[in-house]
């Protein structure tokens, strides 16, 4: 019944997020993507839940680095999710690759690449270099 807002630290004032909520669907849960997975000034999502203006739940590594900003920031109710839920697991990772493969959507190891939300800083240091 809330937004659900990860946040992992990317540092910089910056998080690696998304916003999602779960929408009951013929008996079951179904997750629904409000924003698309990102790397965004803290500031910003803040904003961004603020303006959906639906209670929200946080969860991530994030929390303990921005929790100082969600009090000052965040105008919606929020709470954070409990110390046994607020982390990755490899359990979900196991729960949704049995949800994809029985949807069919399959890839081999050689198949997967990392999608990568923003460029390294070794990456971004040498652009600033060279003048890009």
């Amino acid at each position: 019944d809330k937004v659900i807002c990860p946040l992992m630290d990317a540092r910089r004032n910056q998080t690696y997020t998304g916003l999602y909520e779960f929408i009951r669907k013929e008996g079951s849960y179904e997750l629904s993507v409000l924003k698309e997975q990102c790397a965004v000034d803290v500031t910003e999502i803040l904003e961004s839940l603020n303006e959906l203006g639906q209670p929200v739940i946080f969860l991530g590594d994030g929390v303990p680095v921005y929790k100082t900003q969600i009090a000052e920031k965040c105008q919606v109710p929020y709470t954070f999710a409990p110390a046994g839920m607020n982390r990755q697991r490899a359990a979900s990772i196991g729960s949704l690759g049995v949800l994809y493969a029985k949807t069919g959507r399959l890839i081999t190891a050689a198949e997967h690449e990392p999608e990568y939300l923003r460029k390294s800083q070794a990456e971004r240091e040498r652009e600033e270099a060279n003048g890009c």
